[in-house]
């Protein structure tokens, strides 16, 4: 039946969800491994992202550069992702080739050979990428104010690790993440497009039922301490442009209050799909203050689902004759007003609309319902997808304003200005 989702576990472990969708003739398969920058300590920073470009780098089966010819041969797209919670390969191609996907996936949970020249050859491009990263302001300032309003979590971390620790971390210490994580009880499969659901549950227990379970996953037991205090950080570098960046504590995805505080922020910020901000965010109440304002040349706003209690965050670009200590009162102008004035039912009917389109957006192709399917379970369970509509539909403005009181305090926020200076190689200081 089109639609119908399989969720079935097998004996090793590995959770399959399987969703029969016969639009057209195409589908895509993921593997979401529960691993990412959340599992990483000190010294190992960047370690999940760089074990993920490692699976690219051959089998005995499929050599390196197979995998990317046999896709092209077939069809299809692929690639992988690494994140705070998750660590994720797919492919999409015809249907009748879907059997490819199957077999590359589960050839390289078990073999991937992380050969040592392989390893020291990343090494470089993993560091070069994070220079690359480094070349933006908005970066530097993200990293070094998330560093601050997370003393503990190890979220405090962006996924590309310190450039420390990815000058230093060994093969073996590759490997090992790559055994301890890449195992079938830490892994979901996800099978979504025209293809019969029985037949493919079939298909991903012969590809995958035969390999070992894998170790016990070491548990994360961080929590982060309660913030006392505004934080202040202010960090120097290159350009002619100053940004500012807020960073309140937010709830995890599992948390009841995070459909009300997704509805503020389309609110504050704009409507957004998985693939970040729509036009209707030139709509929002902080683009009408501060862009429409003539202060900055824009304003984003993310809230980010995610296992742990994470940030709910503002970035400001700052036009050349702005008065940073005015854009500063013109935002938290706005926040306050939130918390301290009931939004409008039309208000917050049209922020649903919104998100409501933009779910719609976000859901459309097979790889995104796939993508969705797999995320969710990875942070919390694929009922946080399927129920989202439900959920968002049961918000009230009194619950906007309730999470606006509790969650953007001004003690629990840090704020952080990039300050361009030509002569700077880069400064950073902090306060709380």
């Amino acid at each position: 039946m089109e639609n119908k989702l399989h969720d079935v576990r097998l004996d090793n472990g590995l959770r399959v969800l399987v969703k029969e969708v016969h639009t057209a003739p195409v589908a895509s398969f993921w593997v979401w491994y529960r691993v990412g920058s959340r599992n990483e300590v000190p010294g190992m920073t960047g370690i999940s992202h760089w074990v993920e470009h490692m699976l690219f780098k051959g089998t005995e089966r499929f050599p390196k550069g197979a995998i990317d010819r046999a896709i092209a041969r077939a069809g299809g797209t692929f690639n992988a992702m690494t994140w705070m919670d998750f660590t994720a390969y797919f492919a999409t191609l015809p249907a009748q080739q879907i059997e490819l996907a199957l077999e590359i996936e589960a050839d390289r949970m078990v073999n991937s050979r992380f050969e040592p020249d392989e390893v020291e050859a990343e090494r470089t491009v993993i560091l070069s990428e994070r220079h690359m990263y480094e070349n933006y302001p908005v970066f530097l300032l993200e990293e070094h104010v998330t560093a601050v309003a997370l003393l503990l979590h190890p979220y405090r971390h962006e996924t590309i690790g310190w450039e420390s620790d990815l000058r230093t971390m060994t093969r073996d210490d590759l490997y090992r993440h790559y055994r301890t994580y890449y195992t079938p009880n830490n892994a979901t499969a996800v099978a979504v497009g025209d293809i019969d659901g029985e037949a493919m549950i079939d298909r991903i227990a012969r590809a995958f039922g035969s390999i070992d379970p894998g170790p016990e996953i070491p548990p994360v037991r961080f929590q982060e301490p309660p913030q006392r205090g505004e934080r202040r950080v202010a960090v120097s570098g290159p350009g002619s442009t100053r940004y500012l960046h807020v960073a309140y504590r937010a709830p995890a995805a599992t948390d009841a209050d995070w459909p009300a505080l997704a509805v503020l922020d389309t609110i504050l910020g704009g409507a957004k799909g998985y693939r970040g901000a729509s036009p209707n965010s030139r709509t929002s109440r902080l683009y009408r203050a501060l862009v429409d304002g003539g202060l900055a040349a824009g304003v984003s706003t993310s809230l980010v689902p995610t296992v742990d209690p994470y940030l709910y965050t503002v970035t400001v670009t700052l036009l050349p004759d702005s008065d940073p200590q005015q854009v500063e009162e013109v935002l938290f102008r706005e926040v306050d007003r939130l918390r301290q004035e009931a939004i409008t039912a039309r208000e917050l009917e049209k922020a649903k609309k919104q998100m409501r389109a933009q779910f719609a957006f976000s859901t459309e192709s097979i790889s995104s319902q796939a993508y969705w399917l797999g995320f969710s379970s990875i942070i919390a369970d694929v009922d946080w997808f399927t129920g989202y509509l439900g959920r968002l539909h049961g918000v009230s403005a009194d619950d906007v304003q309730r999470v606006a009181r509790e969650y953007l305090d001004a003690t629990r926020r840090t704020v952080g200005w990039y300050e361009p200076d030509s002569s700077a190689a880069g400064a950073v200081k902090s306060e709380e």
